[in-house]
């Protein structure tokens, strides 16, 4: 059944690498159980439910990938996209999380609609390829940035604005030593190494006093502390006062949910080999839905945007190449509901080197920017710098989608097909005017 269901001969592959390379995929992200409930719980999220949504939508989105797309994609709530949520709707602009959620469900229908519509797909072909480099690149730097703050390896200074913190206190070397531990078990290419670095860390914590392993009484009926919280009338601000600010949230979590799928899919289905001799991808339209649904089901449940994850390469690596493995994933993501209690005994400091070296691997993706070409090189590094200096997504995905307008209009050669890009950089221009 799974062989006519899956096509596994034709991709050249049996159930059993198809299983492994799940498992191996499985590990790779296993880490997100832990760090997103704690990502969100900065912003006043129930750690538990957190960790039960997470499980659920993950689970949900890999297996809806699997059957209904046939590629070796998991999805999992995104790393960048939590951070956003929690340091940046959240604790900048003071919305209560239950609205933040109305966000990204609102987020998750006009994703829908333009896939629907095939407004998505013109979306892709309008954006070059650097600049979803470079969004993912910014994010990494935004993301390790916290991590490190988080650690207290960079502190806050009112002469150089940041500056480095005491590296032999307690918490700076201990999110040290975890930061070597993940490194030293990736070098080694172990599995799940994120995971396990996280694990040894806390248990460093606990065992020094620097943590306490009490985690609350906790049963699966605990998902309701999240699932079907949000706040959807505020997010469509019908209650008033946030309107142009609630816009920029949904777009933000519209265009980088965006970037980071087209990012993952492009790298995947060429390890895959599943890239077709044109240069496209065979059932995009159904990858593109299969990631819509998963976003909205992620918000009924109660997290951050879900979308697909460059983990997925792993899973591949070891011979994955159908939904299959993606639905393998999922029914792992489900086993771990049990454990979820545990995430809530995990400190800051165990998963603060998780976040700076996710932050590293989503580095990578800059060396697809031809950074002696200034029209592709000036847009990303506006792009990247200013993510993380900002702290804020958005303004680096203004700067990045207004610089690439301008240089691409007076270097000339512009086809009518790019009028898309000239309406973005506008309302980015119109933002801009408005924050001023």
């Amino acid at each position: 059944m799974l062989k006519r269901l899956f096509d596994l001969e034709g991709h050249g592959t049996t159930v059993r690498t198809e299983l492994f390379a799940g498992l191996t995929t499985f590990l790779t992200m296993a880490y997100i159980v832990v760090v997103n409930p704690l990502v969100l719980g900065a912003a006043g999220m129930p750690v538990a439910g957190v960790a039960v949504a997470t499980c659920i939508s993950a689970g949900f989105g890999s297996i809806l990938m699997g059957l209904l797309s046939n590629y070796p994609l998991a999805l999992a709530p995104g790393m960048g996209l939590n951070a956003y949520f929690t340091y940046t709707v959240v604790k900048t602009m003071g919305l209560p999380w239950q609205v933040a959620l109305g966000c990204v469900f609102l987020s998750a229908v006009a994703f829908l609609l333009l896939t629907l519509t095939g407004v998505r797909r013109l979306i892709m072909d309008a954006i070059p390829r650097s600049l979803f480099a470079a969004v993912s690149g910014g994010i990494g730097l935004f993301i390790a940035f916290i991590g490190l703050k988080s650690a207290g390896i960079i502190v806050s200074n009112p002469d150089t604005a940041v500056s480095l913190g005491k590296l032999a206190s307690a918490t700076p070397a201990l999110a040290i030593l975890g930061l070597l531990i993940i490194a030293v078990l990736q070098a080694r290419a172990v599995k799940g190494a994120m995971l396990l670095g996280i694990v040894g860390t806390a248990a460093v914590a606990w065992i020094l006093g620097l943590a306490r392993f009490t985690p609350s009484a906790y049963h699966l009926a605990d998902l309701s502390a999240t699932a079907l919280r949000l706040d959807i009338p505020a997010a469509l601000n019908l209650k008033g006062g946030l309107g142009i600010s609630l816009v920029e949230i949904v777009f933000v979590f519209l265009f980088v949910d965006l970037f980071d799928n087209v990012g993952t899919l492009m790298a995947v289905t060429k390890r895959a080999g599943l890239v077709s001799a044109d240069g496209k991808v065979p059932r995009m339209s159904r990858i593109l839905l299969a990631d819509s649904i998963s976003m909205l089901a992620g918000a009924l449940a109660g997290t951050s945007p879900v979308t697909s994850y460059i983990e997925s390469t792993a899973g591949v690596a070891v011979g994955g190449r159908t939904g299959l493995t993606s639905v393998t994933v999922g029914l792992l993501f489900l086993g771990t509901l049990l454990l979820a209690p545990l995430v809530q005994a995990i400190p800051a400091v165990a998963t603060a080197p998780a976040l700076i070296l996710v932050g590293a691997m989503m580095m990578g993706a800059l060396s697809e920017i031809d950074w002696r070409d200034p029209a592709e090189g000036i847009p990303a590094f506006l792009t990247v710098i200013i993510v993380p200096l900002s702290y804020s997504i958005a303004n680096g995905l203004a700067f990045g989608i207004v610089s690439h307008a301008v240089l691409k209009l007076v270097r000339g050669g512009t086809r009518a097909r790019d009028w898309l890009v000239y309406v973005l950089a506008a309302l980015c221009v119109a933002r801009f005017i408005y924050l001023t």
